[in-house]
């Protein structure tokens, strides 16, 4: 049998799309005339993937490559999401890099090589192929979280994360070993029908489970999130905490099954305790970075109770996949628009961005202040945001699960963000200028327009959302 037939190119057309876009820009960097193609040539590879993304959602679920692959609506909105999260980041880093410029080719090739890591993943039937996937993701984000080799803060990044990846990486080798030593497969569908219920089997289970955990960043996996994030180039942490997190997410969405029965409360207890890390490590950080970085362990805990709900027995089919999905479409707006933004400020300034030098915004760069409150907004779940739908419809699960408690525990949580999210808008509305604040060169052109949409985006999401959650 032909594992590669007519069925598996279609399913894999936007991974292609994006490794043709991927060879192409290396042949247009052995000629410098060529190299002023680099934009149309990424753009167009995008483009096409997202084309492609839109046929695979149209047709109906298939298995492909002897069953190792899974295409179909679910795999291509994820897809989706992460081509958005893609461009963001891509758009974020035209004006970012400095001494660096003249490895800008290499730079997106890392970036779309990530991409296609995030799609196998999304897709994989087998662990082998997220194996792949997750390779194919890991290895770029080290080379990109120390691209500027110039700042030993992004050096520092790139090798915590190489290590701890590296070690993660090892661990979800070892767990897939002994589900394999245990029940002779690492096919998901054939995990489902034979079960993975004895101790050995748990084992790996757990081992797996942990190495995800570390991709998503919850609870106790976390600690490296803060120093890796600040370190790397803002355009590479706005793809780490978007297009990473989801990646995880969509896998752990297809082998929660592999959990034991009554592990419903161990997720919850993850959950609740990576929220209230997050949100109470956020509240003690001035640099905008470090503090995202901590609030995104807070939404990974909380995407993380409607995995919890799935387990306890969500009565909705589908339901934690929608409210996932509908979640990260929204993250990757408001922490990615988040992220271009604190970008594009570190450019006008040349310095990192605090919620000191954020003081007086409002009256200099209305516009940008109001995108930035945008931002924090829906990250702190205000009503008519896409934050506080996505946030609504994950609670949701979880009380649907009887998940009462966790909820009400998750929502409390939750409000602890307000503190350091409403102190970003405090800062840009009701504050004056600090003496000797460094007056930026505003931005014109393609960054502003993408931190614009994303805005609006959030709150298109926010107020008529249905566009969206009919074709999840």
């Amino acid at each position: 049998m032909n594992a590669f037939d007519a069925a598996a190119w279609f399913a894999i057309s936007p991974a292609i799309a994006l490794s043709a876009g991927a060879l192409l820009l290396l042949v247009l960097d052995l000629s410098p005339r060529l190299v002023a193609l680099r934009r149309p040539v990424f753009l167009a590879a995008l483009i096409a993937a997202a084309a492609c993304e839109l046929r695979v959602h149209a047709a109906p679920p298939a298995l492909v490559l002897a069953g190792m692959l899974r295409s179909g609506p679910t795999t291509a909105a994820w897809g989706l999401v992460f081509l958005a999260g893609l461009l963001v980041a891509w758009i974020a880093a035209q004006r970012y890099y400095l001494e660096e410029r003249a490895f800008q080719v290499e730079h997106d090739v890392l970036l779309l090589c990530a991409t296609v890591g995030m799609m196998l993943m999304a897709g994989a039937e087998n662990l082998l192929v997220f194996f792949v996937g997750l390779e194919l993701l890991s290895v770029p984000l080290y080379a990109l979280a120390g691209f500027q080799r110039g700042r030993s803060t992004s050096v520092e990044a790139g090798v915590k994360y190489f290590v701890l990846g590296a070690f993660a990486t090892a661990i979800f080798l070892y767990g897939a070993a002994l589900l394999y030593a245990e029940t002779g497969t690492i096919s998901l569908a054939r995990l489902r029908e034979t079960g993975a219920t004895t101790p050995l089997a748990v084992l790996g289970t757990a081992l797996v489970a942990g190495s995800l955990f570390f991709k998503i960043s919850v609870f106790p996996f976390h600690l490296w999130v803060p120093d890796v994030y600040q370190g790397s180039p803002t355009p590479v942490t706005a793809l780490m905490a978007t297009g990473t997190k989801a990646a995880g997410f969509a896998f752990l969405l297809e082998i929660a099954f592999l959990l034991p029965a009554g592990s419903a409360g161990v997720v919850v207890a993850v959950a609740l305790l990576s929220i209230a890390a997050g949100n109470l490590g956020a509240l003690v950080q001035s640099d905008l970075k470090r503090m995202l970085a901590w609030s995104g362990i807070a939404h990974a805990g909380t995407l993380l109770l409607g995995i919890a709900g799935m387990l306890a027995g969500d009565p909705q089919a589908g339901g934690a996949r929608t409210a996932s999905l509908f979640y990260m479409a929204g993250y990757v707006f408001t922490a990615g628009g988040a992220f271009a933004l604190v970008a594009m400020l570190e450019v006008e300034t040349g310095a990192a961005v605090t919620v000191e030098s954020l003081r007086g915004l409002a009256r200099r760069r209305p516009g940008v202040a109001a995108a930035m409150a945008a931002f924090m907004l829906s990250l702190g779940g205000i009503p008519l945001t896409a934050g506080f739908l996505g946030k609504y419809l994950v609670f949701a699960v979880a009380v649907r699960a009887g998940l009462v408690a966790a909820a009400v525990g998750g929502i409390l949580l939750s409000v602890v963000a307000l503190g350091y999210y409403l102190r970003v808008v405090v800062a840009m509305y009701m504050q004056p200028e600090a003496e000797g604040q460094v007056q930026p060169v505003p931005s014109r052109g393609l960054a502003l327009l993408a931190v614009g949409a994303c805005a609006a985006l959030i709150l298109v999401l926010g107020v008529a959302p249905g566009w969206l959650l009919d074709n999840l």
